[in-house]
């Protein structure tokens, strides 16, 4: 059967060079895929050569040759090509060049138009639509596809995997710059879609740990050859994760399992009127089953193991600068969080709401989505526009890219809520859930807001006490000291609720204070005042210190590529709780540098905030026990 051949030209070499040759060609054909050598139906000529630049290995050329570089066979004809390590990926000399020949024959196979029968009939199909209506209302199939060239490098979803998604609201183009730079295995691959199809070519052939590192692209040759190599490594079912969560006495280093995610949610944070706010938030949701659950509705109740996947600007700095935030000077990263983190967050400090909306994903997607997630968590490394890089064109791309899903094709949107709008509308985004209030809150769909609690529990303090304040702000607007009187007043109703609204009262002493901070803070800071040198220095260090939470990668340094293995393992956890002690130290630091910069009425008002709490909770626990421990 015809199929390739690679024919050396043994013009002036030694018998032991041609033979060390010979070799070296046919180890490179017996690791090709049987159907790579099947469709590249020709001959490569493959020859020495003393022209190529001293630190090239080889090159191929468009009428299929391959040159070699000629001052590296003398150490392949000796042996000593097998031992000499050469401080690149693939180790040796003679490694080297077996990953220079199949890289090379790789951009041969990818020149060439082999086309199936489907795809032809798939762009036959659209050219003859385009002709005859236009770009205007194009199949989804067909975007995209009427100049393609049915490669390997242009395939749509490798540039989604690879880091070229397409940029929204461009109608199918594909975004410039990669930046999936981070535990790269040779960033020449961020070069341009052809270098990087040809340079994972090398690893999916010659690194048994690939499917390890990055399972959806090993995945996606796979299916490209109907093949894998014999030597695949079997891979750990959980994945490795930073959780990114506030608690810096809690180890940050955990795995999840794909197999234990039952769903994933759009989860939405409704909109305030902060100017980076006004259209909400998006995240996605992994509704994850506690051990030993079986995969099922029920897992929705383990909230404690669900995690969010949140798109946000690494923002080193406590100015958050809105042209910053438009001329892309903050990071984008991907962020991986506890849910009840994220709940207490907008729902008790930022006051909004949160909706937690499934999508409508088979297995296989959803457990590719996951992989695809860890590994962008890994290597990922954007930049952050409020306008046109947001939370939701990073979580669009993440569900293009991970999914693989036809209609998501075509769907753009660059705020958060007309994202989910899009997402209903595809049919992809179940939003019924949401229908029946109590029951979404009942069964975890929806996370009110803690602005609904406080005036149902300023409701009943009104009903039970004849205090004169018409609103829970106003209530709330009082010193602390001013509603401790009616402490003693209240029942065990009112006492509950009363409990409630002085934590409203305190967590708004917190945000007060925090803002009377950040602007003595930059002012001192800006005229350079020495009372705040400790406190500007240990908030340096903790913004520094808590980069690695962001970009887990900077844990292992140059080492490795893609997911960490089993062998990094232990680097990692070390290297984790080391830095997770030191921010621990560092935030008591902070706690105390920072009260020193509060103003005396503020001290005194978060003081007086914490003696409430320690009032109502003892005066409420009294009730309870002299009502007999009898329920509200």
């Amino acid at each position: 059967m015809a199929g390739l051949a690679l024919k050396l030209d043994t013009e002036g070499l030694s018998t032991a060079q041609q033979s060390a040759s010979q070799a070296l060609l046919d180890d490179a054909m017996a690791h090709l895929p049987p159907s790579f050598k099947q469709r590249l139906d020709r001959t490569v000529s493959v020859r020495w050569s003393d022209t190529l630049p001293a630190a090239a290995y080889g090159e191929a050329s468009p009428v299929s040759e391959l040159e070699l570089n000629m001052k590296l066979l003398p150490g392949l004809a000796d042996g000593s090509a097998a031992t000499q390590q050469t401080g690149r990926p693939h180790g040796t000399v003679r490694q080297e060049l077996l990953a220079t020949v199949l890289h090379e024959l790789t951009h041969i196979y990818d020149r060439a138009r082999l086309w199936p029968a489907q795809q032809r009939a798939v762009i036959l199909r659209c050219q003859r639509q385009m002709q005859a209506s236009g770009d205007v209302g194009l199949p989804d199939d067909c975007r995209g596809q009427t100049d393609r060239r049915f490669t390997l490098s242009d395939d749509p979803h490798l540039l989604d995997l690879a880091g070229w998604p397409q940029s929204i609201g461009q109608r199918g183009l594909r975004e410039v710059e990669n930046r999936q730079i981070a535990r790269s295995p040779d960033l020449y691959e961020t070069t341009n879609a052809r270098e990087f199809v040809a340079v994972n070519m090398e690893y999916f052939l010659l690194d048994p740990s690939y499917p390890c590192r990055r399972p959806e692209l090993f995945a996606w040759y796979k299916a490209q050859f109907g093949w894998a190599p014999a030597q695949a490594e079997q891979c750990p079912q959980a994945l490795p994760y930073l959780n990114a969560g506030s608690d810096f006495a809690r180890e940050p280093l955990g795995k999840i399992d794909p197999e234990r995610v039952y769903e994933v949610d759009y989860l939405l944070a409704e909109a305030n009127q902060n100017w980076v706010s006004r259209w909400g938030h998006s995240m996605l949701r992994l509704v994850i089953c506690a051990p030993g659950r079986p995969r099922g509705p029920d897992c929705r109740l383990d909230l404690d193991q669900s995690l969010v996947l949140s798109y946000r600007a690494f923002v080193n700095d406590v100015q958050l600068s809105t042209w910053g935030g438009l001329n892309g000077q903050y990071p984008s990263r991907l962020f991986v969080l506890p849910l009840n983190q994220v709940i207490d967050e907008y729902t008790k400090i930022e006051l909004r709401s949160l909706a937690s909306v499934p999508l409508k994903l088979d297995r296989a997607q959803i457990e590719s989505l996951v992989r695809h997630a860890a590994e962008m968590h890994w290597s990922y490394d954007g930049n952050y526009y409020f306008l046109s890089n947001n939370c939701a064109v990073e979580t669009l791309k993440l569900l293009r890219s991970g999914t693989d899903v036809g209609s998501l094709e075509g769907l753009d949107s660059i705020v958060p809520n007309g994202l989910l709008r899009v997402l209903q509308g595809r049919g992809l985004a179940d939003t019924h859930v949401l229908d029946d209030k109590k029951e979404a809150l009942r069964r975890g769909y929806l996370f009110d807001s803690y602005r609904d609690r406080y005036d149902a529990m300023f409701k009943v303090v009104r009903q039970r006490l004849p205090i004169q304040q018409q609103s829970v702000e106003q209530w709330l607007e009082q010193a602390p000291q001013a509603r401790r009187p009616w402490f003693e007043q209240a029942d065990l109703r009112a006492s509950a609720a009363l409990l409630l609204l002085e934590q409203a009262g305190f967590r708004r002493q917190l945000l007060l204070a925090q803002d009377e901070v950040k602007q003595r803070y930059l002012n001192a800071r800006a005229a350079n005042d020495p009372n705040v040198a400790n406190a500007n220095g240990t908030l340096e260090a903790i913004l520094a210190g808590s980069g690695f939470l962001s970009r887990p990668a900077e844990l292992l340094g140059s080492d490795g590529y893609g997911l960490p293995q089993q062998s990094e393992w232990q680097r990692l956890e070390r290297e984790s709780s080391e830095r997770q002690k030191k921010l621990q130290q560092l935030n008591v630091s902070l706690d105390k540098e920072i009260r020193a910069l509060l103003s005396p009425e503020r001290v005194q008002g978060i003081e007086a905030s914490e003696a409430n709490l320690k009032l109502i909770g003892q005066h409420l626990r009294d009730l309870h026990k002299a009502s007999g421990g009898l329920t509200l």
